[in-house]
């Protein structure tokens, strides 16, 4: 491979992306600095910054990986064969979504940073992604809800969305979390990614005409 051609810029970006993906497993974004992302890669920390500026545009890469892959399974439960109801859909929504655990994840953190610290090229490529992913969920809703007009697919767009944005922090629980909820005797019925997505879905598309 040719030094400097668009296969090696792109292959090494991949490796970066999966380093902090990586390290992401045993750190948290805090911790997690780009001499770290450099040091597991073949590379080194040096020619990160060919690439990446920040660690911050790191972890938008990798957040536009993920949503990259939920939309390709969202735009594959658009194309399902089977039953088009209302149920079908919540059900079909829940299942992408807990398949992208890492999504969410990152969507916990801080984005207005995320961004802040990003240059304008690589998160222009991001809200390619994300735009995809709305585009891909009303994909879903014409398929099953064709009864839904346009105003009424915002709707549930602007309320599944934000909605995503805390589903990390109430489905991933530490022991030390449990305990200090257990301690202050706070009664919180825990849930899996799929029952706290599915139950929320099942009540917005109730109350969605």
């Amino acid at each position: 491979m040719p030094k400097g051609s668009p296969e090696l810029a792109k292959a090494r970006k991949e490796e970066i992306i999966a380093a902090c993906e990586k390290l992401y497993e045993t750190m948290s974004f805090k911790e997690i600095t780009i001499r770290d992302i450099g040091n597991a890669t073949t590379f080194g920390r040096t020619s990160v910054y060919n690439y990446f500026q920040t660690k911050e545009e790191i972890f938008l890469a990798l957040l536009q990986r993920e949503y990259e892959a939920w939309t390709a399974d969202l735009m594959a439960l658009a194309a399902l064969e089977g039953p088009r109801t209302r149920a079908a859909l919540a059900d079909g929504l829940a299942h992408t979504l807990e398949k992208r655990m890492l999504l969410l994840k990152i969507m916990s953190m801080n984005h207005f940073d995320m961004e802040e610290n990003s240059r304008e090229e690589r998160l222009v490529a991001f809200k390619v992604a994300y735009g995809a992913s709305l585009r891909a969920v009303e994909r879903c809703l014409e398929a099953f809800c064709p009864e839904m007009d346009a105003k009424a697919r915002q709707d549930f767009l602007y309320a599944f969305f934000p909605f995503i944005y805390g589903v990390y922090p109430y489905t991933a629980v530490s022991d030390k979390q449990r305990a200090a909820m257990r301690d202050a005797h706070v009664d919180y019925v825990y849930q899996s990614v799929y029952e706290i997505t599915h139950n929320f879905l099942k009540l917005l598309l109730r109350a969605i005409p």
